[in-house]
């Protein structure tokens, strides 16, 4: 849509056209003028406009300005725009330009004229043609502000349709930098224009100088200190650059009466990033008083909320925003549902699910979530099957995938694996990363971990090996692939090579930090405590990265409780958990060594049960819940979650250990030794690694306690019992 005339020409051009209507003209126009301004202009352009237009560019400039002639042909101009508006015929945009040629071949030097016609050629699509006027215009009116506007515009508009994108190779500069000239000098010659300001902030912001979009910023707020837009794009700078703190500030600055939600909403946004999460649900809340009802607002809040474990107050705002609009997309079932299944109430939360999902059946967050909540219900055929569908639902039979798709076709493909794993389905857990791995890249090496995992927990440690081979041969480069190697050699007695291959990929750059840790994990399986030690420290020194630090703090905990120093190993999980209190790993270990001594239990209990609600799936925390339940006495509570654990991880030792102790504290000592008889086979089957001598012992006097026991009672009775 065109601009009226009004908003193109000068104030005083419609008042002259007017005169010009009225006071008798020249012969050789007026055969050819309109009758009177009313009237609808003409289908072709007058005969008068083709004389003045006929002159060349250089004769027209060697002749005075005839003002009169200008002001009618700028007139016509503007009444064929008006008329192309409004009719949408595009031959009158023809005759507006023409006009326009005409009015400048009478009057050459008018910057006003120029200023039009090249906006009407930027508006018509002609941004080759609006270019040229312009940058005509500024080789005699090098200060012409409007002139600079247009073709700032033009390459805004021309960015937006990346028909330019960033190059350093252009010979005539790039899209990118032709805008931040131009708009250098539209705010050298008007350094009171916030606008204009904002957008050139934000172009060195795209070209990523962000000390000079700062700059820009922070005079825009100078001139205007309450601006909404000038304070959120000064806080999206700072977020994106890195700096959530100075992006919180930037927003508190504004007092909190001033603030529109939209300032409310991106403080709370910064404030989940910094995981902030009480001050993300104040700001949120404030945002949602002043825009009640917002479907945007209100779901952010309810994430926070979350995030905060508030889960019922989580739930009504998700219930709330549901029945508001029954017809909305499947995503707020989902977090319900997400919801449920952190509360524990897995088969509410399928059943929501499964809503979501008749909801919108090609939903891949639906389908994923019910795929897990399956998992979690123990019902793995069911699961499979889904995951299955959802594999299916994201492939193309030319196997050609963009990125996204490729990610989202391997998380299902990586659950699926882990479905068939838990259910101990070699073969079919195998062929399921082997997808993985066809996809190449980052996928292809999770692709291998899975297969090794998968064997791993088998007892097929030369198939573990193998596959670790074969993945370092596809991938020579890959210094995580070749950890993973050596991690597997040390664990099945070749451990000279395996610290060798990771010792050589140490080259005195911050990629050490990965080898050391590694080394320092196979040194601690090894049981070379001092190695252990040297190594972590080593890593410790090129660890600066709070997330580095969380994932140090446990493996050096770790070390020390393999080495038996319970104190120590709890004050560096405690301290892994002052970096990240959700750490799941760092919860069930700390929660699991309490438990296993029998001290704060209460506490122990619930670390692992925040582990859990984390991880449902996993077995190890699953077990590491029930052996608390056990401490505390809860037996009912531990027999379900022991049992839920061994179905999970049939081939762990520990778990069966544990299973038969408790049918053993509840009486049933013939369900006791049979687990014990499980737990004793898998730890010969199991890798010296994995393998505590001392538990070993313990299992076995445990079963042949019981075989003692069993055998007098079968002497006494003569009758074999059944439990």
């Amino acid at each position: 849509m065109m601009r009226s005339k009004n908003s193109l020409l000068p104030r005083w051009l419609p008042i002259a056209a007017i005169a010009l209507f009225v006071l008798p003209a020249s012969s050789a126009h007026a055969q050819n003028s309109p009758a009177n301004p009313g009237q609808a202009a003409p289908d072709k352009p007058p005969a008068v406009a083709q004389s003045p237009a006929s002159q060349s560019p250089a004769a027209a400039a060697s002749l005075p300005p005839d003002r009169s002639k200008s002001y009618f042909h700028a007139a016509l101009a503007g009444i064929y725009e008006e008329e192309a508006v409004n009719s949408g015929r595009p031959e009158f945009v023809a005759h507006a330009i023409e006009e326009y040629k005409a009015a400048l071949n009478a009057d050459p030097s008018s910057a006003q004229l120029n200023d039009g016609l090249a906006d009407l050629y930027l508006r018509s699509g002609r941004a080759r043609e609006a270019e040229a006027t312009a940058r005509g215009l500024l080789k005699t009116t090098p200060d012409d502000i409007d002139a600079h506007k247009l073709l700032g515009r033009i390459y805004l508009r021309q960015l937006s349709e990346a028909e330019n994108s960033p190059s350093s190779a252009s010979p005539s500069g790039n899209t990118l930098d032709q805008a931040i000239a131009e708009y250098e000098r539209i705010v050298a010659l008007d350094p009171k224009s916030v606008d204009d300001r904002m957008v050139l902030g934000q172009l060195y912001t795209v070209k990523h100088q962000q000390p000079k979009a700062e700059e820009q910023f922070k005079i825009a707020q100078a001139l205007e200190p309450d601006s909404e837009e000038v304070v959120l794009n000064l806080a999206r700078l700072y977020a994106e650059s890195g700096d959530v703190e100075h992006a919180v500030r930037s927003i508190e600055a504004v007092p909190e009466s001033d603030r529109t939600p939209k300032m409310e909403f991106a403080l709370g946004a910064a404030y989940d990033q910094l995981k902030r999460n009480k001050d993300a649900i104040a700001a949120y809340g404030r945002a949602a008083d002043m825009e009640p009802g917002d479907p945007r607002t209100l779901g952010a809040l309810a994430q926070a909320l979350m995030n905060d474990n508030q889960l019922d107050a989580a739930l009504k705002v998700y219930q709330n925003l549901s029945d508001a609009d029954p017809d909305d997309d499947a995503t707020t079932l989902v977090r319900i549902s997400e919801i449920q299944r952190r509360q524990g109430k897995y088969e509410d939360a399928l059943a929501t699910i499964r809503k979501a999902v008749k909801k919108d059946p090609n939903s891949l967050e639906a389908g994923f979530n019910e795929g897990m909540l399956l998992d979690v219900l123990g019902r793995y055929d069911e699961s499979a099957h889904v995951y299955e569908h959802m594999v299916d639902l994201t492939s193309h039979a030319n196997g050609a995938y963009t990125a996204e798709e490729k990610n989202n076709r391997s998380i299902f493909l990586e659950r699926l694996g882990s479905v068939y794993h838990e259910q101990n389905k070699v073969d079919e857990a195998i062929a399921a990363y082997q997808k993985m791995i066809d996809l190449g890249g980052e996928t292809a090496q999770r692709g291998y971990q899975g297969e090794v995992d998968t064997y791993r927990d088998a007892k097929m440690f030369d198939k573990a090996i193998e596959v670790s081979r074969k993945a370092v041969a596809a991938n020579p480069k890959s210094r995580e692939l070749k950890l993973m190697l050596a991690g597997e050699l040390a664990d099945q007695g070749q451990a000279d090579e395996g610290l060798k291959m990771a010792k050589d990929l140490l080259n005195n750059s911050d990629t050490d930090r990965e080898v050391w840790l590694t080394l320092g994990q196979m040194d601690t399986r090894l049981r070379r405590w001092k190695d252990a030690d040297e190594a972590l420290n080593k890593a410790t020194a090129l660890t600066t990265k709070k997330e580095d630090r969380v994932y140090l703090f446990f493996v050096k905990g770790a070390l020390a409780e393999r080495q038996k120093h319970f104190e120590p190993a709890e004050q560096l999980f405690r301290q892994a958990l002052e970096l990240d209190p959700t750490n799941a790993m760092t919860l069930n270990y700390l929660g699991y060594m309490m438990a296993d001594k029998g001290s704060k239990l209460p506490e122990a209990l619930k670390m692992i049960r925040k582990a859990v609600e984390l991880e449902p799936m996993n077995g190890a925390y699953l077990d590491s819940l029930g052996w608390a339940y056990f401490k505390m006495g809860q037996y009912e509570l531990a027999e379900d979650n022991l049992r839920r654990a061994v179905e999970r991880d049939q081939t762990d030792p520990t778990v069966h250990d544990h299973l038969g102790d408790l049918y053993e504290k509840t009486g049933r000592i013939r369900l006791a030794a049979a687990q014990w008889e499980l737990s004793l086979t898998e730890y010969s089957k199991s890798a010296a690694a994995d393998v505590e001598p001392t538990d070993v012992a313990k299992v076995q006097h445990k079963l042949e306690g019981a075989r003692v026991k069993l055998a007098k009672e079968e002497s006494v009775t003569g009758i074999s019992k059944q439990n």
